[in-house]
């Protein structure tokens, strides 16, 4: 069988790229090995940042409900104080002499 020339530069291309292809694929154990440490040794950093992430974010919602929390409570008292409340000390027997001038 006889090729003319623009076939048998087409087969020979052919044949590099499938040779590359192979030594490529002859590289893909070793390529795989050092990804798999790459992410190994990246899952240890993004364990510890989300370990970090979420104790923030408790943290976060922690004080959050703490502010509500004090909010809501000073306005209920607020809102139910009594006319005892105006007069915050009038029962203090300590705050006697204050003012007597002795």
């Amino acid at each position: 069988m006889r090729f003319n020339r623009k076939r048998r530069a087409l087969l020979q291309q052919f044949e590099r790229r499938l040779s590359d292809q192979l030594e490529q694929l002859q590289e893909l154990p070793a390529r795989v090995e050092a990804e798999v440490q790459a992410v190994a040794g990246e899952t240890v950093a993004s364990r510890a940042a989300i370990t970090a992430a979420w104790v923030t974010g408790a943290v976060a919602v922690l004080a959050a409900g703490l502010y509500a929390g004090r909010e809501l409570r000073s306005r209920y008292k607020f809102k139910r104080r009594t006319p005892y409340d105006y007069y915050a000390h009038s029962g203090d027997r300590s705050d006697l002499e204050f003012g007597v001038g002795t």
